[in-house]
């Protein structure tokens, strides 16, 4: 009965509480990556602190993308190729996090594409998309199910800092000015 409970309670959990998506914002001015990360704990299935949305801010410096297969017993043949965001310790190679970021190795290759490309060079060096960006708000591709997830709240402080430029100093505007 416990092992009933066990496993019942956490695929409950993730079909209450799981966001709509999980979204990632690009701050180019920052240069920083701000994350929606949902956490679960297998184990503490009824821990507050290990389930959840934990929003996480990095630097874009930190990240790279990595490409992973297995082999799994499935009907489609077996073979999982996924992309996450791995994230390394600022100044070395360890690696302090990983981040789903595909389930399809093509379309993973020209999203980060796409991203490193805005990153480095802005919004006007993206190409034209053929269709809009998808509204999570308005998807009616998205089951009866996944329309009664909670909507993404980022908090306060994150949300205004993910939009807006950094502050220019006053010491950078002493330092840039050109004397007679």
């Amino acid at each position: 009965m416990t092992a009933a409970y066990w496993v019942t309670i956490p695929l409950v959990r993730l079909d209450i509480e799981l966001p709509r998506d999980e979204p990632i914002r690009f701050n180019r001015l920052r240069q920083k990556v701000y994350f929606y990360e949902y956490r679960q704990d297998r184990v503490r299935v009824l821990s507050k602190k290990h389930w959840g949305v934990r929003p996480v801010v990095y630097n874009w410096s930190d990240l790279i993308a990595e490409v992973y297969s297995l082999y799994a017993p499935m009907g489609n043949g077996g073979l999982v190729e996924n992309i996450v965001i791995a994230v390394r310790k600022s100044g070395t190679n360890e690696i302090i996090d990983r981040l789903f970021f595909s389930h399809d190795l093509e379309d993973g290759k020209q999203y980060w594409e796409i991203i490193r490309l805005f990153m480095q060079q802005g919004p006007d060096a993206l190409p034209t998309f053929v269709r809009p960006p998808r509204d999570w708000d308005n998807d009616f591709e998205l089951t009866p199910i996944r329309r009664l997830a909670p909507r993404v709240q980022w908090p306060e402080a994150i949300d205004r800092e993910s939009r807006t430029a950094p502050e220019p100093s006053t010491d950078s505007q002493a330092t840039n000015k050109v004397t007679p």
